[in-house]
């Protein structure tokens, strides 16, 4: 009878470690290898709306120990095209996410709604909306690359969205009044240039520099989960936008 309180400590015990360890990995997935993040603002519109949640892969780009800049290990650098979530260079308390348009060593000129890379203009092709409605949420789009449907969002009928060509990669831009001045920037080796798909309403490179190897944490994967906090209660969560890889 008095081995009784011996046995419940150990299944507490055991309950503890188990919780600790359960834990331990967490915190070192969320450290390595994946991340969630919240869009905070409509920059990268239509591509990511606020309110998305995403996942990040930190594992792309190299093992950073936490807290720091140093990497363990290097991984592979970003590719032209790829949307990164980055340390921004002028507040390093904040987190930034853009899609990385010129790679070390380019010549990156912007005229307007135009964008060149090493003297190539790049290729976008307007988006046709058709009128056939889903929910009242999206509206199919053609061409279909890389969603066949688009999101509704404030003013969304005032832009002129675009597929646009950045690398290998298709993905939508949109612009609003083309008011950039011709300007070209050349990357210093170790740095990227990176733009908002939201081109007339993003403050990016073309503003504030370029963005150092050592400030890009990784990769944006995929939505997870998506809150329009515009919309009456019922109908606050985007169902329609999980798992939507981004591009």
């Amino acid at each position: 009878m008095m081995a009784e309180p011996k046995k419940n400590k150990g299944k507490f015990l055991e309950t503890v470690e188990s919780i600790g360890v359960a834990l331990l990995i967490a915190l070192a997935i969320r450290s390595f290898v994946v991340e969630p993040f919240k869009i905070p603002s409509p920059s990268m519109v239509p591509t990511l709306l606020i309110g998305d949640q995403i996942f990040v892969n930190k594992f792309v780009y190299g093992l950073r120990i936490p807290l720091t800049k140093l990497r363990i290990w290097e991984g592979r650098d970003p590719n032209r095209g790829e949307v990164i979530v980055f340390i921004y260079p002028k507040d390093e308390s904040l987190d930034f996410i853009k899609r990385v348009v010129g790679l070390p060593g380019d010549k990156i000129r912007v005229d307007g709604d135009k964008v060149y890379v090493n003297g190539e203009l790049v290729p976008k092709t307007p988006l046709h909306l058709v009128s056939t409605f889903d929910h009242s949420s999206q509206v199919s789009v053609e061409p279909p690359v890389p969603y066949k449907k688009i999101t509704f969002f404030p003013d969304w009928e005032s832009y002129k969205i675009v597929q646009e060509k950045m690398g290998e990669v298709l993905h939508w831009a949109q612009y609003d009044t083309a008011w950039f001045p011709d300007t070209e920037f050349v990357v210093p080796l170790g740095h990227y240039f990176v733009m908002g798909d939201n081109r007339d309403h993003s403050s990016d490179s073309r503003d504030w520099g370029f963005v150092p190897r050592e400030n890009i944490k990784g990769r944006a994967m995929f939505i997870w989960l998506s809150f329009d906090w515009a919309k009456p209660w019922l109908d606050v969560i985007r169902w329609h936008r999980f798992g939507r890889w981004i591009y």
